[in-house]
């Protein structure tokens, strides 16, 4: 998808209505008109680009900051960060985008299964040697 016609691009640019929390040079926040729960907002870098690994690292240094300052501004206890990259990753919307979902109780906000399974030691120290070579 081309900058040009992403819903998230015109969000910044304007030429779609947002309720914007917060704005800067490099990040643009705002209210999830879908939200899982009351507070959920969405803050995204200003760059273009479908996964994270697209975006340059210039371009995400507020991110976090950014996130800490709205879920401080809400005084919410409990809530996620989630960030999804690809359709079976989750992702709708091809612009990356990281989403500050509040967790009032059980029933609202993000539900989460987390499937986990035993590794092999072997297999992780593998990974682990390959993962660092290329850093």
């Amino acid at each position: 998808m081309s900058a040009a016609a992403c819903i998230f691009c015109k969000i910044i640019k304007g030429e779609i209505p947002s309720m914007k929390i917060f704005e800067s040079e490099k990040t643009f926040a705002f209210l999830d008109i879908g939200p899982l729960s009351k507070g959920h907002s969405l803050i995204i870098p200003k760059h273009h680009g479908a996964k994270l690994h697209d975006i340059p690292d210039d371009q995400l240094t507020e991110i976090l900051a950014v996130t800490k300052k709205i879920a401080v501004a809400q005084n919410i206890q409990d809530y996620n960060v989630l960030q999804n990259n690809g359709r079976i990753a989750h992702q709708v919307v091809d612009h990356v985008h990281f989403h500050l979902i509040p967790k009032p109780n059980e029933t609202e906000g993000l539900g989460v299964g987390w499937p986990t399974k035993e590794a092999d030691k072997g297999e992780l120290q593998k990974l682990l040697e390959e993962i660092r070579s290329k850093m």
